[in-house]
């Protein structure tokens, strides 16, 4: 039984350590810059510029990565998102959402340049929990896919 325990140990163990191999890139790097530089176009059709990230999570392995980040001013100011381009749009819709400036994104490099191939404003659910985004993003997102 003990010889079966060690065995099921050193077997599972990759597995876990896989699912953790991600780091956060560190402020101030030019990989943390430019993952927030693929994403701000997109937020600032939204949100209209300038555009500043809060980063609540960001994730990168090999070359994918994840962020889910809060749009606002320059200096911590808050988007009015009544005098945004996209609720003038009609883009943005402020009714049930808690938090519509929250940004999740799922990023491939391509080459050297990180590209948003995937991302939503003011989610309401884990959209990036689906099984084909878990298939090509698990090493930055498999605490949430089963």
């Amino acid at each position: 039984m003990h010889r079966l325990i060690m065995v099921l140990a050193i077997l599972l163990c990759p597995l876990t350590a896989s699912a953790q191999n991600w780091f956060e890139p560190a402020r101030g790097t030019a990989l943390r810059a430019a993952l927030m530089d693929a994403v701000r176009p997109h937020a600032e059709w939204i949100f209209g510029a300038p555009i500043e990230f809060v980063v609540e999570d960001l994730r990168v392995a090999g070359d994918v990565a994840f962020a889910s980040l809060t749009a606002q001013r320059p200096g911590g100011i808050p988007i009015n998102l009544r005098a945004t381009p996209g609720y003038a749009r009609g883009a943005v819709d402020t009714s049930g959402i808690s938090v519509p400036q929250s940004i999740q994104v799922l990023y491939r490099r391509s080459g050297n340049t990180w590209v948003a191939q995937h991302f939503v404003f003011g989610a309401t659910d884990v959209w990036w929990s689906y099984g084909p985004y878990c298939a090509e993003y698990r090493p930055v997102i498999s605490d949430v896919c089963y």
